[in-house]
């Protein structure tokens, strides 16, 4: 049997006893049906698995003894930073959840002319916290102890002028050159834009300030697809997809 894998804020220590707060202790008891004396893998974001076993349910919680580290899931050498545009709703779900599968190390959301999503700072908050626990589910799913980061929004010309040392590579339906056909490693950011695509400017902008265009075929992707159909290329190209 295929143990659960479950996300915790707390310090985990060979040896020492938790106690998971209501909403992981309710996905234990009444999604999974867990039970006293069962196993389970919690992790932490550290980079490591702990197994541990469920020493009984109190009320909202759950108590566990954890027993011992375990290796996860190794990191990609491609340290890829997904810059996405804004989407609504199951589409930005979409694309994070598929992109954490696949390996991305961090997430940068911006705000593009076409972008028809606009958050408030309580919106943003509110919005964040919730992509917060769609990238948590993922990398429960797909076997990660390190969560990806998530980059608070910003407009796409502040993302753009920002320094730094990776390679950034542009989605451009058109362009010459193909992203498959890429010599990349390190570091990349990778910028996807919005369901109604860059405006003319924007990706005259994005060439001026060094983010090469590149085209993934001869079709048009919707943004939630394109987002992790460029990653899995990546990863196959100098990532762990190999």
């Amino acid at each position: 049997m295929r143990n659960h894998r479950i996300h915790t804020e707390l310090a985990l220590e060979p040896g020492k006893t938790v106690i998971l707060p209501a909403e992981p202790a309710h996905y234990l008891s009444r999604v999974l049906r867990a039970v006293a004396g069962q196993t389970i893998v919690l992790f932490n974001g550290n980079g490591l698995d702990y197994k541990a076993e469920i020493t009984g349910f109190r009320r909202d919680t759950v108590q566990l003894m954890v027993h011992g580290s375990l290796p996860a899931c190794s990191e990609s050498p491609l340290q890829l930073t997904l810059v996405q545009a804004v989407s609504r709703g199951e589409r930005m779900d979409l694309t994070l959840q598929k992109a954490t599968e696949l390996g991305v190390m961090a997430f940068q959301p911006v705000f593009t002319a076409r972008t028809e999503v606009r958050l408030t700072a309580d919106k943003t908050m509110r919005r964040m916290e919730h992509w917060r626990k769609v990238i948590i589910s993922a990398c429960e799913q797909s076997g990660r102890a390190c969560l990806p980061a998530l980059h608070e929004p910003v407009d796409l010309l502040h993302w753009m002028q920002s320094e730094t040392q990776a390679s950034r590579v542009v989605l451009a339906p058109g362009a010459s050159r193909s992203l498959a056909g890429l010599s990349v490693a390190g570091a990349v950011e990778l910028v996807v834009g919005p369901e109604g695509g860059f405006e003319t400017f924007e990706l005259d902008s994005l060439e001026r300030n060094g983010v090469l265009p590149v085209s993934l075929g001869p079709r048009v992707l919707r943004t939630e697809t394109a987002g992790p159909a460029a990653v899995a290329i990546l990863q196959a190209v100098a990532g762990d997809l190999a």
